[in-house]
């Protein structure tokens, strides 16, 4: 699957803009980043709340 470089980038940056305009694009694109962190903390299993809980614990001395 080929990448995006810059060029594709920008153009659809730039049809976004078109579309939604200057105020609501600033909208798509944090919900567009939140959705990206959720699937990327989803995918590679980093779940901060069992972190949190994990480190609350002790773990037994042997």
């Amino acid at each position: 699957m080929p990448s995006l470089g810059a060029p594709e980038l920008i153009l659809i940056i730039v049809i976004i803009l078109l579309l939604f305009g200057a105020g609501r694009a600033t909208e798509v694109f944090r919900a567009l980043g939140s959705g990206i962190r959720e699937f990327r903390d989803a995918a590679g299993g980093d779940n901060k709340e069992d972190a949190d809980k994990d480190a609350g614990e002790e773990k037994p001395q042997e």
